[in-house]
């Protein structure tokens, strides 16, 4: 090889000084992506478990299913287990149970309506049973107020009784004369925008 050959490849040929900077270099590189990577995987995983707890929806393809069969929508159902029981499976102090919070007396004045006839308590700790209960009764009390989403939520809480008395039909949220009441209806309605917005395509809502 001639002289000015092995120059010019001695020229080309990095120092050692220079190939540590270069592997120094390619290892910045590379950290700064795993950073970047984690942090972005880490914020998406932050803000799912914050939905989670703040906004929980657990038995979405029974809800979608119950929603489609009484003709409801699946964020006002989500919105509504939301309020009665953050989607836990529970017994209340008035005895009302399971994720839509009925009580085993309306559980069989419904069964009643259905034409069921082998409901026993215990099935209301089945969410599919459940929340076929708790949809069917809330189809029932939108069709018995002509569609008004206030009286049917503030019966569901308070009963048609109290509902008739304030207003029925006519109802409007400021007619609710029970604070707690009140403060349900305007939790579920406003639940219900957030699961819209929070959880559309797990609601079979973009379809």
């Amino acid at each position: 090889m001639s002289p000015a050959r092995t120059a010019a490849r001695t020229a080309r040929r990095p120092t050692r000084a220079q190939a540590r900077r270069r592997r120094w270099t390619w290892f910045v590189i590379a950290a700064l992506l795993g950073v970047g990577i984690a942090v972005g995987i880490s914020k998406i995983n932050v803000q799912q478990a914050i939905r989670d707890i703040t906004l929980p929806l657990q038995h979405d393809d029974i809800i979608r299913q119950q929603a489609a069969d009484k003709n409801l929508d699946p964020a006002m159902v989500a919105a509504v287990i939301y309020s009665e029981s953050r989607f836990r499976d529970q017994e209340s102090r008035a005895g009302a149970l399971g994720l839509m919070q009925i009580t085993p007396q309306t559980a069989h004045v419904i069964e009643d309506l259905s034409g069921g006839t082998s409901f026993v308590t215990s099935d209301l700790s089945d969410p599919q049973i459940n929340i076929s209960y708790g949809c069917y009764y809330l189809r029932y009390l939108l069709d018995h107020y002509n569609g008004n989403e206030v009286a049917a939520l503030a019966a569901y809480n308070a009963g048609t009784g109290n509902v008739d008395k304030w207003g029925g039909l006519d109802l409007k949220q400021s007619d609710i004369a029970f604070p707690e009441t009140r403060a349900y209806v305007d939790e579920v309605l406003q639940k219900q925008q957030d699961y819209r917005a929070q959880y559309a395509d797990d609601l079979g809502l973009n379809g």
